[in-house]
């Protein structure tokens, strides 16, 4: 006797043995049926004249899949994310930037005691002077360690270190600048605002403390004396700080010592020693940091052996091997030591002379 899932005569002979159907494994589970499109008419609606077999089932609603809800979630967050470190972010850059100052130039001669020692050979003079231990060139303008501010990362301060060393090493170690001549190197690193100043200066030099060229740079009467060696020796410091949340502040201190002889004299001609102690401060805002240019607001220049009487606005006309000044300061001033003078014109210590 069949079971109840068989046929009363049973199952026909052919098929499928063991009472399967061969559609059973096809299975119509609720959510299938919940989602078909097409739903056959009950009988009582199909004794209805003209009524269809069946009837479309409007479409379901479907909510967000739970993968959908979790990218839009995410999506949020990252936005909220950025939206929060751009406000709080350390190095944003700031809504308008503080004006430029001109620079405040100081100029002052250091007139020698006694007559200028020297002799043939400059580096005879440079062993038995102070400078004997300073580096040559660029090399004694080091950059020191460098650590970032609460406003500036690493790299804006070594930006900011490297622009100040670059217009040093322009402004008073390339001897096409010693010498008088070019000076668009130097020009070049400041700070736009400030280029009427610098060029000013140099159309119009006056004495004033705003457009000496002899604030900006160094440079020799090209007339009166020429570079005996180009190998410049140099010692000094540079020091960054943060002055507020926009601004960088840098302030050199270097002592230059240069070997000159009188102008067109031949290589035989003496040679002397002339000192230059410059303290330069240099301001940056993010543009200049960016655009490595730098902001120079105050030049401090010792410099001997001069004449107090000659005019050291356009040009230093310095005092050559045993020569003397005509008239002197009021107290000896060595521009190696640390302190700083107070006055504008003052006596070049017998200490910072080399020992002929």
């Amino acid at each position: 006797m069949g079971g109840p899932g068989d046929p009363p005569e049973g199952t026909p002979e052919g098929a499928p043995g063991g009472g399967e159907d061969e559609y059973r494994s096809v299975v119509f589970d609720e959510s299938f049926v919940r989602a078909a499109r097409l739903q056959e008419f009950s009988a009582q609606e199909r004794m209805a004249d003209h009524a269809p077999a069946v009837r479309r089932r409007p479409p379901l609603r479907r909510g967000l899949s739970r993968q959908a809800l979790v990218l839009v979630l995410l999506i949020a967050i990252a936005f909220g994310t950025a939206i929060y470190m751009g406000v709080r972010h350390p190095y944003q850059t700031p809504t308008a930037s503080e004006p430029v100052e001109p620079l405040r130039m100081t100029v002052i001669p250091l007139a020698p005691e006694g007559k200028v020692p020297g002799t043939a050979d400059p580096v005879y003079l440079y062993e038995h002077s102070p400078a004997a231990q300073f580096k040559t060139g660029a090399e004694g303008v080091p950059l020191p360690a460098s650590r970032r501010t609460a406003h500036f990362s690493d790299s804006q301060v070594v930006s900011a270190l490297t622009t100040a060393k670059d217009y040093i090493v322009r402004s008073a170690l390339d001897p096409e600048v010693l010498t008088g001549g070019e000076v668009r190197a130097v020009r070049v690193l400041l700070d736009p605002d400030q280029l009427d100043q610098f060029d000013q200066s140099f159309s119009r030099p006056t004495a004033d403390g705003r457009h000496a060229p002899t604030g900006w740079l160094v440079r020799f009467d090209p007339s009166r004396a020429e570079l005996a060696d180009r190998r410049v020796r140099v010692q000094g410091t540079l020091q960054a700080a943060e002055a507020d949340s926009s601004t960088l502040e840098v302030t050199a201190d270097h002592t230059f010592v240069y070997a000159l002889r009188p102008a067109g004299a031949g290589d035989e001609a003496a040679v002397s020693l002339f000192t230059v102690r410059r303290e330069l401060h240099f301001r940056f805002d993010r543009d200049d940091l960016r655009l490595h240019q730098a902001q120079l607001v105050v030049s401090y220049v010792q410099a001997g052996p001069l004449s107090c009487a000659e005019d050291s606005t356009n040009h230093l006309r310095p005092l050559l091997a045993g020569q003397t000044a005509k008239e002197g300061g009021p107290a000896g001033t060595d521009p190696y030591a640390t302190g700083s003078a107070t006055a504008l014109c003052g006596s070049l210590a017998t200490s910072a002379q080399p020992k002929v």
